[in-house]
């Protein structure tokens, strides 16, 4: 162990730097974050390159690229940070009465409508902890996850979930079409044969998520198989914004039902119903844990989704 320490190429620290530079591909964003110069964090970075005889980042004016050797390393000590950085904020917590903190990652594709479901209980039992909500990709959520930056995710989840994330909640979110009030009712007038009804749908402005999103994705599938192939007029990668183009008269959209609660006020928002619906399934996702913290384990409990 005394001839490991004495040879290490570099320590938790400097790989913590690194991190910074990996994920804003600059030295002046990593310095300025680390409160350092960007001489300073550069010197570190070679000083690490010239202990281990490998070329991490490769160097140009205006960037910095992170070799294979480099990506692996990343990659590979990410969870060793993050565990790291949970047993820090333990010892804090539990020793030095620190206030305890949950960091909940939230999909973009998930409404601020969903939230009381998540939280509600928990404040009005007067859980002693305070709560970080942060709008990510789920793709992002699943790493932060897996990295220890966030306790707790609300996404729709991938086909495969990594091994060291488990579900705690599952539940259905239903779907509708709306669209500005007019054209609602101009769609009430139509002929019940779903062949006229169709052609009216493909004649219109749509406003899509994303399709690179897992729920665009899926919407998109959903969709064709309803025989409704079209090409949006506008993507967008979050549900309220659409919600609120919509209101405005800018096209129609299929939304989930849930986002709709905050919007009851928008008299030109009217919600058609189809003869069959979409539906996604979102998840409630954690680390695994031999043990979790107490105030972690109550909050879980008090969600109310089901």
């Amino acid at each position: 162990m005394n001839e490991l320490l004495a040879t290490h190429p570099f320590d938790l620290y400097e790989l913590s730097l690194f991190h910074l530079v990996v994920k804003h591909r600059s030295f002046t964003k990593a310095a300025e974050l680390a409160g350092l110069t960007q001489s300073a964090i550069t010197r570190q970075m070679q000083g690490m390159e010239d202990s281990l005889g490998i070329d991490l980042l490769a160097r140009t004016t205006r960037s910095v690229r992170v070799t294979k050797a480099g990506e692996f390393l990343f990659h590979e000590s990410i969870k060793l940070l993050g565990d790291v950085d949970q047993s820090l904020r333990r010892l804090k917590e539990d020793y030095a009465n620190a206030r305890k903190e949950i960091r909940i990652g939230v999909s973009r594709t998930i409404s601020p409508a969903y939230l009381p479901g998540f939280i509600h209980a928990n404040l009005r039992r007067g859980l002693q902890a305070s709560y970080r909500v942060i709008s990510q990709p789920s793709q992002d959520i699943l790493t932060a996850l897996e990295a220890n930056e966030l306790d707790l995710g609300v996404l729709c989840p991938p086909l495969r979930l990594p091994k060291t994330l488990t579900v705690t909640h599952r539940f259905v979110d239903a779907f509708i079409l709306i669209a500005p009030a007019a054209l609602a009712g101009e769609f009430d007038t139509l002929p019940e044969a779903k062949a006229a009804r169709l052609a009216w749908l493909r004649g219109q402005q749509w406003l899509l998520l994303e399709e690179t999103t897992n729920t665009g994705g899926a919407l998109r599938r959903w969709m064709v198989r309803f025989g409704l192939k079209v090409e949006p007029a506008m993507q967008l990668d979050n549900f309220d914004l659409i919600i609120n183009l919509v209101s405005l008269g800018m096209g129609v959209s299929c939304v989930p039902i849930r986002a709709l609660a905050i919007y009851g006020q928008k008299k030109n928002l009217a919600r058609v119903h189809l003869p069959d619906r979409f539906e996604r399934q979102l998840v409630v996702a954690m680390r695994k844990h031999r043990k979790r913290p107490e105030h972690l384990s109550q909050f879980v409990q008090n969600i109310l989704f089901a």
